[in-house]
C-alpha cells in the first residue's frame, strides 16, 4: 500500500463584505486547513467560521500566517525585520489559536503564505523569524513547507518537525521552486492533468517542471489553493484519483 497522504487548502480567505471561495465545498474534501489569520485575508468573523466548519468536519486546523499586507493579498515580498517579522507570526497564531479553542478544535501546525512562503524557501534570516515565533508559542506545531528550503533546515535545526508540501495546481521550476504567478505556467487548470500529477508526486516523488525537465519532489502534504478558479472540482478529481491508486488521505497533525 502507498503511504497516506495529507490533502491541505488556504481556507478562511473572505474578509468583510469580499467573499473569496467555497470553503463549506473544500472542507468535506481536505484533511487540514491553512486558515488565514486577518494579515492577508481573513477577519474575526470567519476564522470563528471556518474553525467551526473545519472542526465540524473533523479537518485539521493550521495558521496560515502572512506578511502584513491585506492590500496585496499577502502576495507581495517585504523586507521585515526578523524579529518584527517573528513578533508578527506569534500574533498571528495567538489570534488563531484563541478563535479555534472556542470553535471546539486548536491549531496544530503553521503554513505561511504567498510571498512569505516563497521569501523562506532562500532568506535564512526570515525562515529562522518564522521558527523562533512557532518555537516560542508551541514547540509541538508542525511547520509546513517547501522541501529543501531555508525555512525547512531552519526548522529541523531547531528541532521542529517540517513537513514537506507539493503543489498540485501550481508550476515548478527545474530548480524545484515554485513558477512565479506573474508569468506563463504558474497556474495550472485542467482537473485530469492535476488529479494525474498529484498520483504521481506520491507514488514516485517526480513532477514535470514548467520546461519539460522531470525533477524529484518531496511531499508529505498535498496543496489545493482555495482562490483558484475551480478549486472544488479540483480538489474532488484529486481525491478520486488518490483513492482509485489506493493512497489513503489523513491530516499529517
Amino acid at each position: 500500500m502507498t503511504r497516506p497522504i495529507d490533502l491541505n487548502s488556504d481556507l478562511g480567505e473572505s474578509f468583510g463584505a469580499w467573499s473569496m471561495g467555497d470553503d463549506a465545498a473544500l472542507l468535506r474534501l481536505v484533511s487540514s486547513a491553512n486558515v488565514a489569520c486577518g494579515f492577508h485575508a481573513g477577519d474575526a468573523s470567519t476564522m470563528l467560521a471556518t474553525c467551526r466548519e473545519a472542526a465540524a468536519n473533523g479537518v485539521t486546523v493550521g495558521a496560515h500566517v502572512s506578511y502584513r499586507d491585506l492590500a496585496g493579498f499577502g502576495r507581495r515580498s517585504m523586507d521585515v525585520p526578523p524579529g518584527e517579522l517573528r513578533d508578527e507570526v506569534l500574533y498571528q497564531l495567538s489570534a488563531l489559536h484563541g478563535l479555534a479553542r472556542v470553535a471546539g478544535t486548536a491549531v496544530r501546525y503553521v503554513k505561511p503564505h504567498g510571498a512569505l512562503y516563497n521569501r523562506i524557501v532562500r532568506d535564512d534570516a526570515q525562515a529562522r523569524a518564522v521558527v523562533d515565533a512557532v518555537l516560542a508559542f508551541d514547540p509541538s506545531l508542525a511547520l509546513l513547507g517547501l522541501a529543501g528550503s531555508a525555512v525547512e533546515h531552519a526548522a529541523r535545526d531547531a528541532g521542529l518537525r517540517f513537513v514537506r508540501e507539493a503543489f498540485v495546481d501550481r508550476g515548478y521550476r527545474a530548480d524545484g521552486t515554485l513558477v512565479p504567478r506573474t508569468e506563463p505556467g504558474a497556474l495550472l487548470t485542467d482537473d485530469a492533468a492535476i488529479a494525474a500529477r498529484a498520483v504521481r508526486m506520491v507514488e514516485e516523488g517526480r513532477v514535470t517542471a514548467a520546461d519539460g525537465t522531470d525533477i524529484p519532489v518531496e511531499v508529505d502534504s498535498l496543496c489545493v489553493h482555495g482562490d483558484t478558479p475551480g478549486a472544488v472540482t479540483m480538489a474532488r478529481a484529486v481525491r478520486d484519483a488518490l483513492a482509485g491508486a489506493g493512497v489513503a488521505v489523513e491530516p499529517f497533525a
